[in-house]
């Protein structure tokens, strides 16, 4: 069983509501429920989302709130009603999966190999392969299973995009939830370097399709990278601090 977040912050300025609808579409089509269970953190958004939320009420669960927390604070609002073992999954609400059965697989990556921290689905426009000239986004193919159990490829990385991943349930025992120093920006590379740091790895399940459906060409998507990216100094410190473990790990919920 997995716990699926999404956190959405819809205006309409930034014309979102129409990727929330179509990315809980996607996961009714592609997840079983009977299984699984869905809360959506509600970041202040406007009322066309309100409406397209409870018109998917009987299988989702909405927390309501009034201000726009950021996404990291979102997720980890929902996080806080994860079961004792129980994996939780970061979910954007800007994509379309293309393939049933994505959650088990994820569950029988992590079951195959314990040591697997953070897996993810892999976008088209992400930069990681075996063959990258950078070892930051140098990857290594690996399959897992034989014997019992079917085989399944993942692709060991540095640092697992956040636009749909699971956290092991191990793994959240030891670093707690989700860090982000701003109001967007940088919660899956920590998040990657403390799944490092308590002895765990990365990587993705890259046969699985999905589809960005945002296309980042609008003024709020730039504004996003721009707050994101304006304080790199700060991230670098963060990132160090991690490394040379002078600050913790486990993060608190209310960070």
């Amino acid at each position: 069983m997995a716990l699926i977040a999404m956190c959405c912050f819809d205006t309409d300025e930034n014309n979102r509501t129409q990727y929330t609808k179509r990315t809980l579409q996607s996961l009714m089509q592609t997840v079983n429920m009977a299984r699984h269970r869905i809360i959506v953190v509600d970041n202040a958004s406007c009322e066309a989302t309100k409406r397209v939320l409870r018109y998917f009420d009987p299988y989702i669960k909405v927390i309501t709130l009034g201000q726009n927390l950021g996404t990291a604070k979102g997720i980890n609002m929902a996080w806080l009603e994860r079961e004792p073992g129980e994996h939780a999954i970061k979910m954007d609400n800007d994509v379309v999966i293309h393939s049933k059965g994505w959650v088990e697989e994820m569950e029988e990556a992590i079951m195959l190999d314990s040591k697997i921290g953070i897996v993810g689905l892999k976008r088209k426009d992400c930069w990681e392969n075996p063959n990258h000239e950078s070892a930051m986004y140098r990857s290594e193919l690996k399959l897992l299973g034989g014997v019992n159990h079917k085989w399944i490829p993942i692709e060991k990385v540095n640092h697992v995009m956040g636009t749909c991943q699971m956290f092991n349930s191990a793994l959240l025992d030891k670093i707690g939830y989700l860090y982000q120093p701003r109001l967007y920006g940088f919660d899956d590379s920590l998040a990657a370097i403390r799944c490092q740091v308590a002895g765990f790895y990365s990587c993705f399940i890259p046969h699985i399709e999905i589809d960005h459906i945002d296309t980042g060409e609008t003024p709020y998507q730039g504004w996003k990278e721009k707050h994101s990216g304006e304080d790199m100094v700060a991230f670098n410190q963060i990132k160090n601090a991690y490394l040379n473990g002078t600050k913790p790990i486990y993060c608190d919920s209310n960070y």
